[in-house]
């Protein structure tokens, strides 16, 4: 009896390894997440890049859950879109197939109105 190393099956390549953000779409979140940061309103973000998705995650403070998740799923580009805006719950927010689009829930947030005196 002879043992044989098994062969790795090649990746197809139409699938990536890992979802990623890309400079453009990064620099719009950033543009987004530097208001907020500005405002005093956010604090902290995180990163994920998995198999099937690209998550961008805000928090208020470091040690909390997430307030909003900007995700990237190529999978679902020609039904809802890939691209949504979570809240906290997990709620779907927004989603579309334009990032800019999607990222209006969160300027939103930034507008409130001011006190007259």
């Amino acid at each position: 009896m002879t043992l044989q190393t098994p062969t790795l099956l090649p990746l197809r390549p139409d699938v990536p390894e890992r979802v990623a953000f890309d400079r453009r779409e990064l620099g719009m979140i950033l543009t987004v997440y530097g208001r907020m940061v500005a405002a005093g309103e956010w604090r902290d973000y995180g990163m994920s890049f998995q198999r099937d998705a690209a998550v961008f995650a805000i928090f208020r403070r470091t040690a909390e859950v997430p307030l909003y998740r900007i995700e990237k799923r190529p999978r679902l580009r020609g039904r809802q879109g890939m691209y949504a805006v979570l809240g906290q719950e997990g709620q779907v927010l927004r989603r579309g197939h334009e990032l800019d689009q999607v990222l209006r829930v969160l300027e939103r947030k930034l507008i409130r109105p001011v006190d007259q005196a």
